[in-house]
């Protein structure tokens, strides 16, 4: 039995995504997505920010949960999953509506100031993704789906969506964790061989 692996093929993606995730040329048009969802969730943070029924005790938070585990006498719930509608009743049950009200408020306002600045593009939209993707599975649909898709979007682009922006200097100013990994190195010199 021949355990060794067989070289896989090398497969390269279409040229119009490569030019989309990858040159900055492209940037110019991530910059109007971005900026309209870094404008809805700056919108919405700035609202609840000024709102005490966020920021204070969160009671705004604790009726929109309350809402959606709800389970009408007729039709379908908001919630389509179990195990989602008995997270948020344990949110309910912890109180955690006073601590996380202002997080949801400062999230989206951080969120939106990140993505118009361009500042962390692929973090930020992957933050304002993961809110979206939470508001949908508590039953909300508004313009959640839409954000979503265009903030995954932006972090599949994120080293070029953010570079009409401050990612234009942010990202080789920081640099990045993978920097060095195996596909990024410079190729190595082969050993000298050895006598004998």
């Amino acid at each position: 039995m021949d355990f060794n692996p067989k070289p896989r093929a090398n497969v390269s993606e279409p040229l119009i995504v490569r030019w989309l995730l990858e040159d900055p040329l492209a940037g110019w048009l991530w910059l109007v997505p971005r900026l309209w969802v870094g404008w809805s969730w700056l919108q919405a943070g700035r609202h609840k920010l000024s709102d005490p029924a966020w920021m204070d005790g969160g009671d705004a938070l604790l009726g929109y949960w309350k809402g959606a585990v709800a389970i009408p006498g007729e039709g379908r719930p908001a919630i389509a999953f179990d195990w989602y509608r008995v997270f948020l009743e344990s949110l309910i049950d912890m109180q955690a509506q006073t601590w996380f009200g202002p997080i949801v408020a400062w999230g989206e306002f951080l969120v939106g100031i990140a993505l118009i600045a361009g500042a962390f593009t692929g973090l930020a939209a992957f933050a304002g993704a993961f809110m979206n993707w939470n508001f949908m599975m508590a039953g909300s649909a508004s313009t959640n789906p839409m954000l979503f898709v265009i903030a995954i979007g932006l972090i599949l682009a994120w080293k070029v969506a953010g570079y009409i922006g401050a990612d234009h200097l942010l990202l080789p100013w920081i640099g990045t964790p993978w920097k060095d990994s195996i596909g990024d190195a410079p190729p190595r010199s082969p050993a000298p061989a050895t006598p004998g």
